[in-house]
């Protein structure tokens, strides 16, 4: 299944049913007054949101949408059957926007969240409603308002704890799999990661964080170059960003130049992003020789920063004890307080 995360759709709601010009007609009673029905009313466009889905995908070979029409009403003073509502199942954390103002109209975050973006036509009246003492057999009924139509933008953003960022081959994918279950494409080759990935990490307590891995990001990007920039949307949601850096990587200039090229980068794109907690894993201890950049003077230049930093090798699983105490004693009492609150 190809990965999709933004769609333009056009949808319609249902037009509502006509009202009923008709008059009772019964065994000794010729000449009834009127009992027309009224038509129903048009089917309504819903979203809802489903953790069954991680892709738009569906929907680009389908952009155009429409909810069934309302019935038209009867005699005998049956209303017309309401449109059947169109029902649009999306992947959890898809934003909707109006494509022509560029408004949100939703912000799907939940399973089983539902939004109505399109009300349908309301049905027309009977003639039954318009009898009067002076016309007492009115031939005439509301027609059904018309549906509406919207062309709308639809863009998943992930909902994820946690986000790795960094240069592409810098062992993002490999760490990834190496805390959770996922398994993404790993090769010894830059971009081996063309889409984001998302893994499960199993903390203490029965706890979970989700973990999202995205393309990596090289200089330039904000500027289109390379594959990340366009999925920097993926970890806007995320409470702590990991930075991967690379042992092996030789800078031409400051020790943290990959680091710093990473957060400019991000810095381009939202300043948002820059505002969120964050560390650093030095990642590819196992690669460690004398052709790497200095360990000790990356370790002072990140303690110079004040930054938080655990050296580890993804492949080997060195280091990676205390990089998931870390994560765990972090998120496992923001998910027990988030429980409680929600238990109250």
């Amino acid at each position: 299944m190809s990965f999709v995360d933004k769609v333009v759709l056009t949808v319609r709601s249902g037009d509502g049913g006509k009202g009923c010009v008709s008059f009772r007609r019964e065994k000794y009673i010729p000449k009834g007054g009127p009992d027309g029905g009224d038509g129903g009313d048009g089917g309504d466009v819903i979203f809802r949101a489903t953790t069954r889905l991680f892709t738009l995908q569906d929907y680009i070979y389908k952009p155009h949408h429409r909810a069934h029409n309302g019935q038209p009403g009867r005699g005998k003073n049956q209303a017309g059957k309401k449109g059947e509502d169109l029902v649009l199942e999306v992947p959890v954390g898809t934003v909707i926007y109006d494509e022509q103002s560029g408004e949100i109209l939703a912000d799907l975050i939940h399973d089983g969240q539902e939004v109505i973006v399109l009300q349908g036509g309301k049905g027309g009246k009977g003639n039954k409603h318009f009898a009067t003492a002076t016309n007492r057999t009115p031939r005439f009924a509301q027609p059904g308002q018309p549906g509406q139509e919207k062309r709308l933008r639809l863009s998943l953003k992930f909902l994820a704890h946690i986000g790795l960022v960094g240069l592409p081959n810098a062992g993002k994918s490999t760490l990834l799999a190496r805390l959770t279950h996922a398994r993404p494409r790993i090769a010894d080759y830059p971009f081996t990661t063309l889409v984001p990935n998302l893994g499960v990490m199993e903390l203490n307590e029965g706890h979970a964080v989700v973990i999202a891995d995205i393309p990596g990001l090289i200089e330039g990007a904000s500027e289109g170059k390379g594959l990340g920039i366009q999925f920097l949307k993926h970890i806007e949601r995320t409470e702590l960003l990991l930075h991967v850096v690379d042992i092996t990587y030789r800078p031409s200039g400051h020790v943290l130049e990959d680091l710093q090229m990473i957060r400019k980068e991000m810095k381009n794109y939202s300043l948002a992003l820059l505002k969120k907690p964050w560390m650093v894993v030095v990642n590819k201890l196992d690669l460690y020789d004398n052709k790497s950049r200095n360990l000790e003077q990356l370790e002072y230049a990140l303690k110079q920063e004040g930054l938080t930093w655990f050296c580890v090798s993804a492949l080997t699983g060195q280091g990676l004890d205390m990089l998931t105490e870390y994560l765990s004693h972090h998120f496992a009492q923001k998910l027990s307080d988030s429980l409680e609150a929600g238990l109250k």
